[in-house]
């Protein structure tokens, strides 16, 4: 990329849902026009974009569009073909580039690239044929069979206790590439945003702790607080170790679970901003949408600054249906009385059980004052306590 683009440029992202949306208010509160592509006209990014490019992520001449419409282009969800990238690469400059986000869309390939840049991770197998079923080693069970490709929050994935059960998980995913995962004794799960430039640079937000429900992330604390200052500093090494070995440019999110020894292993990454980090528009001196803005733009990066304590809770499609199925409206004006509450609803016209439809995020002077007034807020909205 030549200089750095200016404000009036135009940048485009792949992508139409909440991560592209957050991304594009980030751009236009900077200045910058956007251009989203996304198949589907309602899109939460085309929602809020200047430029829509209705089309497959696939579509030549919807590619070629959304070249002639950018400057530079990024992407917003992982699962976008990584041709699709080398092909807009051949025009304008794209970060991430597609080599690295071919590496984050397939888990063999990441479980690898973590291997080699001495990041740990959970003893694994790839199964790929039969004959790599019955070879799997006794020690990788009880695990987690999960598909190499396109799962995501909880999808694709299976436990299993024996091979029996591994066989038949392996047959309901259709024999697809898949990853046997030994399972081991988890008692924390963190994550590492950061953002890299074209030159190198690099700045993280702080490491965020996560709770998970079904596979989906339910609560992000920040500061982390059970997790050691020396752990912290692992991960943040770790996930610096590897942006620069993938050479990244961009935001990328690294997700390590925290063993029940103190150990820590790295679980899976996002080249992209992250759910843990929505945090940041309202508890941070910049967003981790700011700093995708910053790395396609060729800016100067600056670490983030977290200015309040903050916990976010995750709005899924369920807190639209009573106990009986109806569908209703969510307690807004409870929680909005709550002093500290940001709501962010992504514009998705249809709540599903299990999709995310928002995010609330509490701010307070202290971090046991900003769990008290999420504990509040997830009591008025139904949502289990943490």
């Amino acid at each position: 990329m030549p200089a750095p683009l200016l404000p009036g440029a135009t940048l485009g992202v792949m992508g139409g849902g909440q991560l592209g949306r957050m991304f594009v208010h980030a751009a236009q509160a900077m200045g910058y026009a956007t251009a989203v592509l996304e198949a589907d006209a309602a899109s939460p990014a085309g929602q809020a974009s200047q430029h829509q490019v209705l089309a497959a992520y696939t579509d030549a001449q919807g590619l070629a569009q959304l070249a002639d419409l950018s400057t530079a282009i990024t992407t917003e969800f992982e699962n976008v073909p990584a041709q699709a990238l080398q092909t807009l690469a051949a025009q304008r400059f794209v970060a991430p580039a597609a080599a690295a986000v071919a590496v984050c869309q397939d888990r063999a390939a990441e479980k690898a690239h973590f291997q080699s840049c001495g990041v740990p991770c959970a003893p694994y197998a790839v199964i790929e044929s039969a004959e790599q079923l019955a070879a799997v080693a006794d020690e990788l069970l009880p695990g987690i069979l999960k598909t190499a490709r396109l799962g995501y929050d909880g999808k694709g994935q299976a436990r299993v206790r024996n091979r029996d059960e591994l066989a038949a998980a392996w047959a309901a995913m259709k024999q697809a590439p898949c990853v046997l995962e030994k399972l081991l004794p988890l008692h924390r799960e963190i994550s590492v945003v950061l953002a890299r430039g074209i030159d190198g640079a690099c700045v993280e937000l702080p490491v965020q702790q996560n709770l998970h429900r079904d596979g989906i992330l339910a609560v992000t604390q920040v500061p982390a607080p059970d997790v050691p200052e020396a752990l912290q500093r692992q991960a943040v090494d770790c996930a610096r170790s590897v942006a620069a070995s993938l050479q990244y440019v961009g935001v990328l999110c690294v997700e390590f679970f925290v063993l029940a020894d103190g150990r820590l292993v790295a679980n899976e990454m996002a080249p992209r901003p992250h759910n843990s980090g929505h945090y940041s528009i309202d508890a941070c001196d910049v967003s981790q949408f700011e700093l995708q803005v910053r790395t396609m733009a060729g800016l100067p990066l600056v670490s983030p600054r977290l200015h309040s304590p903050s916990v976010m809770l995750n709005l899924l499609g369920d807190l639209w249906f009573d106990a009986q199925g109806h569908e209703r409206d969510p307690a807004w004006a409870g929680v909005l009385a709550l002093p500290g509450v940001h709501l962010h609803l992504y514009g998705k016209a249809d709540p599903r059980r299990g999709r995310k439809m928002g995010h609330l995020t509490v701010t307070a002077a202290s971090a046991a004052q900003a769990r008290a007034t999420a504990l509040q807020a997830a009591d008025v909205l139904g949502l289990p306590a943490f």
